[in-house]
């Protein structure tokens, strides 16, 4: 299988993966919470594979230079598609990294559950609960934005790629071969 196949198929389990997780969030916490581990799983795959597999893989490939990206005179320049993607990763992480501090999976939740009452507190604990809401609802909240922002950066990376890489847009969602031609491109 090839580079550009496993890729596609990384991209398939995430997206879909991300999209169960994000559906999920209000209505099922339970389900939702066990997706946002697989998630986790799938981001610490892909950043496994990347450095150890080949540099088609790597991850620095995804990301602007931002010099070049001030150079933009066209649109379907390469540094906007990157800039998208970077938009995604970003976002991707902060949401799962939130999603992970708020619910340490099982194996970290016993180490988290063990705290310390910290010397300030008063002695009915009622201090350090009102901070822990507080950081809670902070967690919260930056983690929901965070998601909401991740589906815009992946409604305008969809809407670019149809727009000005179509071939690639179809191929990543097993639409089309690699090596298939239009009508167009096998007359010239």
């Amino acid at each position: 299988m090839s580079v550009f196949h496993k890729i596609r198929l990384y991209h398939a389990a995430l997206a879909l993966l991300v999209a169960a997780t994000y559906l999920t969030g209000d209505e099922l916490e339970s389900m939702h919470v066990w997706l946002g581990y697989a998630v986790a799983a799938v981001i610490l795959f892909r950043i496994l594979c990347a450095a150890a597999g080949p540099r088609q893989l790597g991850i620095s490939r995804l990301f602007p230079d931002l010099t070049e990206l001030a150079k933009v005179r066209r649109l379907n320049h390469p540094m906007i598609s990157r800039t998208l993607l970077a938009g995604i990763a970003v976002t991707l992480l902060l949401a799962t990294g939130t999603g992970l501090v708020m619910e340490p999976p099982p194996i970290g939740r016993v180490a988290a559950e063990v705290s310390v009452t910290p010397v300030f507190a008063d002695d009915d604990g009622d201090r350090e609960r009102d901070r822990d809401h507080e950081e809670n609802e902070a967690l919260e909240e930056v983690h929901e934005t965070t998601a909401n922002l991740l589906v815009l950066f992946v409604a305008l990376h969809v809407t670019y790629l149809f727009a000005f890489k179509r071939p690639m847009a179809l191929f990543m969602l097993f639409l089309r071969d690699p090596g298939h031609r239009t009508a167009t491109q096998k007359k010239a």
